[in-house]
């Protein structure tokens, strides 16, 4: 089975493959099917404790609403020169941003793993929620993900996070967006001898950059069986 390209059939068996390693690890993945359609895709739920970093209110009305990947650098080159400017004792306001104080969240996450037909690769779709059920915003989910990472995710379009429509529930959901999948995936499918689960490998490499991590015991189940 070649599983540089995925189709349709390729994912649905990987992902049976990954239910039933998550329920020998009790790690919560299932396979929720659409209702009145033959459609379905991977769930898991979790909760944890995420912090939201500092947040950098801009006085320009114009830079509060921009999303762009060009704003986020801007950011973080202002964060820099306010760090800089304290770290010299210059206490002169710039008027471009300030500071409001970091914050810890317990926050309920539900993620799904969705088939592309469009790019023949799987895509994560996720959402949380407060334990009083608010939605977290667009802005606070950037935030919530570990600065190191989150340059990374500002460098490499592969891992642009955006608010989607999930193609099957037709509800508001965070996407990691799939345009790079396949040229990431192919090199590292590809030097293996033996054939490996697609959606296991490619969930272990942009899970954790949105907060969820692959248990280090699938890493013994990574092949095929056969």
């Amino acid at each position: 089975m070649n599983l540089s390209v995925l189709d349709e059939q390729k994912f649905h068996y990987c992902c049976q493959l990954l239910v039933q390693q998550s329920q020998q690890l009790k790690d919560g993945w299932c396979w929720e099917t659409v209702t009145s359609s033959d459609e379905g895709y991977l769930k898991k739920i979790i909760v944890r404790t995420v912090v939201i970093g500092s947040r950098l209110m801009w006085n320009h009305e114009s830079s509060r609403t921009s999303s762009s990947f060009h704003q986020k650098q801007e950011d973080q080159m202002c964060e820099t020169e306010n760090l800089n400017a304290e770290a010299d004792g210059d206490d002169e306001d710039d008027g471009l941003c300030t500071f409001s104080e970091s914050r810890s969240l317990v926050l309920q996450y539900e993620y799904h793993i969705v088939y592309s037909y469009s790019y023949s690769t799987p895509v994560l779709y996720f959402r949380a929620f407060s334990l009083e059920g608010r939605s977290v915003s667009l802005e606070d989910m950037w935030r919530s993900v570990h600065p190191s990472l989150r340059l990374s995710l500002q460098k490499n379009r592969l891992s642009t996070i955006s608010l989607q429509e999930h193609p099957l529930l037709g509800q508001p959901f965070f996407m990691l967006h799939p345009c790079r999948t396949e040229e990431f995936m192919r090199p590292v499918l590809q030097d293996q001898l033996r054939p490996m689960n697609y959606v296991l490998v490619w969930l272990s490499v942009v899970g954790p950059l949105v907060g969820l991590d692959v248990p280090l015991k699938y890493s013994t189940q990574l092949h095929l069986p056969g």
